[in-house]
């Protein structure tokens, strides 16, 4: 990889870069797309990463594809795939605990313990390897981008820190690899998570929060067998959650919810 980097440097060439997880869908290769449109070199990582799994069966069954990856990524114009093994990639490596601040306080941060110091510090190894001018990421994992652009700032990593917006199916089921584990009667389910954060989206501003909460789970009270985690609306930057509206223009509602063999998270921005 190291040499990779070297030669685009010598070319004078800025370098994009999309980690992944893999069992790549279009919300993946809309990234490496615009990670081409502004860099000469698009790199690509997948690696799916242990440090992050709070559930040892998620882990296990996470889908792993990578022939059928390495093809998508040729076509949507990614110059190079790093898939390193856990073994390189953790080499004379040891964790290291990152000030997350308030925004490892609140939804995932409470759900899923240590998950964003995994995602953080591998974050930081994929980057090392890497060495990126910019780093797309997707805005469906809303507070994993929030908490990379504030341990970027506060480490003074050299790296563009680049957020997308969330890439949809037809229904509004925000593309997530873990949607593979689902039957058709669990995928059909889930969309009631779009429909709830569209309702949120109706009703902002214009109600209290506490009645936007309350319209948001009489909608999911629809589809018993989809398992609430949490919903909330948050302050648009800290994440921290709305008790009212204040004088804020714009908020974010998260979801999490248990959806057949897998957890779903999503989001959306609320506008005045």
């Amino acid at each position: 990889m190291a040499g990779w980097t070297a030669q685009a440097r010598r070319n004078g060439h800025t370098i994009g870069f999309v980690p992944t997880m893999g069992a790549l869908h279009e919300g993946h290769l809309d990234l490496v797309r615009r990670a081409k449109a502004a860099h000469a070199e698009v790199a690509c990582s997948i690696f799916v990463n242990p440090l992050q799994f709070n559930n040892i069966e998620d882990l296990k069954h996470y889908p792993r594809q990578l022939d059928e990856d390495r093809a998508l990524l040729h076509e949507a114009g990614c110059d190079v795939l790093f898939a390193p093994e856990k073994e390189a990639i953790f080499a004379d490596f040891t964790p290291r605990t990152y000030d997350l601040g308030v925004l490892n306080d609140h939804w995932e941060g409470p759900s899923r313990p240590g998950h964003f110091q995994g995602v953080v510090n591998v974050v930081e190894r994929l980057f090392h390897y890497v060495r990126p001018d910019e780093a797309f990421f997707g805005e469906k994992d809303r507070q994993q981008l929030a908490l990379l652009r504030h341990i970027a700032r506060q480490e003074l990593w050299p790296v563009r820190v680049t957020p997308c917006p969330t890439v949809r199916a037809a229904d509004g089921l925000a593309l997530s690899s873990r949607n593979a584990r689902l039957d058709a009667g669990q995928r059909r389910e889930a969309t009631i998570l779009y429909k709830s954060l569209q309702r949120a989206a109706e009703l902002a501003f214009r109600v209290p929060v506490a009645t936007v909460e309350e319209a948001v789970r009489s909608i999911l009270a629809q589809e018993p067998n989809v398992m609430l985690d949490y919903f909330g609306i948050a302050d648009h930057d800290s994440l921290i959650p709305l008790q009212d509206w204040g004088e804020q223009d714009k908020a974010v509602a998260l979801i999490a919810a248990q959806v057949g063999p897998v957890r779903l998270i999503d989001n959306l921005t609320l506008a005045r």
